[in-house]
């Protein structure tokens, strides 16, 4: 059923309300000479069209990488503090190490847990030298005894622990890390929401962009096109060569911009273990398929931004 615009037949208006079809790609990838010439080759508009799609697949192609890396952050640390626990005691320097024994033997039999290892001075200096440096005097500080919990996939009871240690080992505190866990995993979650946003944005500034370079380029061309509506031109046929044209631009220079984002995280140095979400940041192993899809998508978007000014801009010279 068409809708509405009659000028140039019921197929034209047909396509523009309706969805994408074999006969829409066959017209992209069948070139004709004729209506080429209907579109001027170069100009403003054709380097405005190529500019911005090969920028904003630049620039998608790295807020796609940044919403993978976040997701694979949120993944690894959720994972990671989901699996530890850390128990504190607090005690005085003589019952240090007999309330440390006691509580291993506790964590030792308590189900849901698999290992459970007391750290020693080097390791507890490590742990505080980014905070205090390396001459930190542990031995004359009233440090607690850490001791690393490892679970099982399962886990374990944290209640019945506390309720254990308290009776066993009164001065011994349990982290299980929910309180570390759940906003460092927010937080690389909404960091990956913010990654596919900026993605959906940048597709919408490139069909802003390319409509308002297809609609300069109708209205300069406002008297070619009416020579050719003299001579028994059709609105689809008008309309078509200016579709093919800003398409096929835009899915170069899209193609032109997801090849230089690639190579550009290719390049990028190695940020080392501690840096977080930039570690992650790329893409892995099969994801490395996900640029490939920026350049058809920028040329969809050309094309439904071209197909509608094209309709507008036609109705407006009628």
């Amino acid at each position: 059923m068409c809708c509405g615009y009659q000028s140039g037949g019921c197929n034209w208006r047909g396509r523009v309300c309706g969805e994408i079809d074999l006969t829409v790609l066959r017209d992209l990838l069948t070139p004709d000479a004729g209506a080429d010439r209907v579109v001027p080759p170069t100009g403003f508009t054709a380097r405005l069209t190529v500019f911005s799609a090969g920028a904003m697949a630049f620039l998608a192609v790295f807020a796609l990488a940044l919403s993978l890396a976040a997701g694979r952050v949120a993944h690894s640390w959720g994972d990671a503090l989901a699996r530890s626990s850390t128990l504190r005691i607090a005690a005085a320097p003589e019952e240090m190490a007999s309330q440390t024994a006691t509580a291993l033997r506790v964590l030792q039999t308590t189900p849901g847990i698999a290992a459970a290892q007391a750290l020693s001075p080097e390791e507890q200096r490590a742990l505080l030298e980014p905070w205090f440096g390396p001459d930190l005097p542990l031995d004359t500080l009233p440090v607690p005894q850490l001791i690393d919990i490892t679970e099982t996939s399962g886990g374990y009871d944290a209640t019945g622990l506390r309720l254990r240690l308290s009776a066993e080992v009164p001065g011994a505190v349990l982290d299980d890390h929910t309180r570390w866990r759940r906003p460092l995993v927010t937080a690389a979650s909404r960091l990956r929401l913010l990654g596919w946003v900026s993605i959906l944005l940048i597709a919408a500034s490139t069909g802003a962009m390319i409509t308002l370079a297809a609609k300069a380029a109708l209205a300069a061309n406002a008297q070619v096109i009416a020579v050719l509506r003299l001579v028994g031109a059709t609105d689809t046929y008008i309309a078509k060569a200016f579709v093919r044209r800003f398409t096929l631009r835009a899915l170069s220079g899209a193609t032109v911009g997801t090849a230089l984002a690639v190579l550009g995280i290719l390049l990028l140095p190695d940020a080392g273990e501690e840096s977080g979400v930039l570690t992650e940041f790329g893409f892995y192993g099969a994801q490395w398929i996900w640029p490939l899809f920026v350049p058809p998508l920028a040329a969809v978007v050309a094309l439904l931004a071209t197909r509608s000014a094209a309709r507008r801009v036609l109705e407006e010279l009628a």
